[in-house]
This record gives C-alpha cells, structure tokens and sequence, in this order.
C-alpha cells in the first residue's frame, strides 16, 4: 500500500506574454502562503521563464516542450492533485483533458472582449486581471492580499557599473519600446515630453528601439542616457527599481516597474486598460495617459500600423499632464 503524500501539488499555468504573465505573481505568492500544505509549481514558455526564475513562492518552474505530448507526459509524471488554468486556450484545454486532473480556469470574456472591438463600447467590466485570476483559486480558498506584483533581481547590480556618474542621483526611466507600432508613442512626442522634465532620463527597451532612441538622443535638448540594446532585461528592470519615476507603454516592462511601487505614467494608443484589465496595480501614485477617439481601441494587442493612417491615438495624447506628474517626484 503506498503512503500518502504530506503535500498538495498544485500547478499554475500560464504560457505568455510578459506582461499577463508578471501578473500571475499575485496568485502564486497566495497560493503558498494560504496553502502552507502545497507545493506550487508553475508552466509557461522557455522565453519567459526568467519571470519566475528567482520567486520564492515557487517551488518548481515546468517550461513548455517541444511538442504538447511531451508537456503532457511531465505533467502526469508530477501527480499534481490540481491545474489553476490562467491561459485558457486549445492546449491547456487538451491537457486538462488528457492528464484528467481537477482544475479551475481563468475566463478570459471573450465575447464581450470582441463584442467590445467591434461596437467601439467597453462591455468588460472593470475588474483587473489579477483580480480575474484570482477568481480561478477562490474554489481553494485562496484570497486576494492586496499587495503589488512580484519581480526578484537576480544579481546584485550596482548603478556605478551600468549608468555614467551624472545620471545616478535621480533619473526619469522612459520605456520606449512595446512590441508592436500602435502602442509605441512617436519619437517626436517623446522628444517634446523628454524636454520638459526636470530629471536625468535614461531610455530603456530591446534592440528593435535603439534607433528610435538614437533619434531621440540627437533631437532633445534633455540630459539623456540611451540604454536601449545595451543592458539585459533584468539590467532594465535593476534600473526601473532605482528610478525616481517610470513613463512606458503597454509593454511588460512597465508592468513589472509596479512591482517596485514606483510614481508611473502609463500611455495608451491603440490599446486601452480596461479591455485588457491591466491598469497600474495596488501602487501608490500612477497616471493612465491617454485619448478618446470614435477609432479607439481598434485592437486588443496593438498593431504594425494606424488602420486609418492618422495615428490620433498618440499624436492626440495631452503631454502637459504626464510632465507635471513626473515633476513632482
């Protein structure tokens, strides 16, 4: 007869983006302290697993397998006595199917998300996404703490090492970059706010923005420091964590600068907060920048193009409250 396990196996699964996924954080983090008894493990992609790489709160990270047949082989092998869905999609659905296992699901409303896009009126009710997430553990009696989300530096950085001595004592960190066109304000904008902050700005995103940065970098007459391309994502979000205030796009490194509680101004083009239920969370001062338009939101993720080539949803954006905001910290 064999022994009865000490320990629940939960697994925790969600497979992207950056940013849905930095919002999962929450939900681990309770999991492990309401279930002492359990043992958290957590599924998602190879290329996000330094999200969860150096959690606490976690007792093991799966990454997703070449083939679904394998991901489904190694998660029979844990035994895991419940699945908390937070995807929601065709493969989590067949390995809910196939493995068997008692599980719990994240709603993702997709009706009203599209009936949302179509008639241009927002129907989801204005709940956050972790607030939603939460809904999937509530049948284990796990409950919101109401603390921010969670992000772990995996090296001790030092600032001497990564930003020049003038830009050490105080800096604007500006997330120029966003996956895709329709969320990413024009240089031009950037520039124009840039100007008026009081406070060294060092610009921050992946290669694919370095040019824009270089453009930006010539333009302005503001003290700037151009790190696009040059340090890591951990290095990046190091130096959010330092910042005296962030300004970023919808893209997952301005969602993990809540994780340091950081003054935030959040802008907006194509995309809008309450479709996608992720405005700045249990953080105490952030700004929601953006601009209403018949067009808007013409996409949930964004988009490589304006569909009607004016770009209102950015050009339009009043700088005047996201420098006073920033200015004040």
């Amino acid at each position: 007869m064999t022994a009865a396990r000490a320990k629940r196996k939960i697994l925790v699964i969600r497979f992207s983006s950056m940013g849905d996924i930095i919002y999962t954080t929450p939900i681990v983090r309770c999991l492990k302290q309401q279930l002492p008894d359990a043992e958290i493990h957590f599924l998602t992609k190879p290329a996000f697993k330094y999200l969860y790489d150096n959690n606490p709160y976690l007792d093991k990270l799966l990454l997703l397998k070449p083939s679904l047949a394998q991901t489904i082989k190694e998660i029979k092998s844990e035994q895991y006595d419940h699945i908390v869905d937070l995807h929601n999609n065709l493969r989590t659905s067949i390995i809910k199917l196939r493995t068997g296992i008692p599980s719990t699901t994240y709603d993702k409303q997709r009706i009203l998300k599209w009936l949302s896009l179509k008639l241009r009126k927002n129907l989801v009710p204005p709940v956050h996404l972790v607030d939603r997430y939460f809904k999937a553990v509530a049948p284990l009696e796990v409950k919101n703490d109401h603390k921010p989300i969670d992000y772990f530096i995996k090296h001790q950085y030092q600032l001497a090492s990564l930003l020049p001595p003038t830009f050490q004592d105080g800096y604007v960190a500006f997330v120029i970059g966003a996956m895709h066109f329709t969320k990413r304000m024009p240089n031009a904008k950037v520039i124009s706010i840039c100007n008026q902050l009081n406070r060294p700005i060092v610009l921050l995103g992946g290669k694919d923005v370095a040019h824009n940065a270089e453009e930006i970098m010539k333009s302005s007459s503001a003290k700037l420091y151009n790190a696009c391309g040059i340090t890591s994502l951990d290095e990046s979000v190091f130096l959010v964590s330092k910042s005296a205030a962030v300004i970023g796009f919808d893209t997952g490194l301005t969602h993990i600068a809540e994780a340091f509680n950081k003054p935030i101004v959040s802008v907006w083009g194509s995309t809008v907060p309450e479709l996608l239920g992720v405005k700045a969370y249990e953080i105490d001062h952030s700004l929601e920048s953006g601009v209403n338009l018949p067009c808007r939101p013409c996409s949930k993720f964004g988009l490589s193009k304006c569909p009607k080539g004016h770009f209102n949803c950015m050009w339009k954006i009043d700088e005047v409250p996201i420098v006073q905001f920033i200015n004040t910290y």
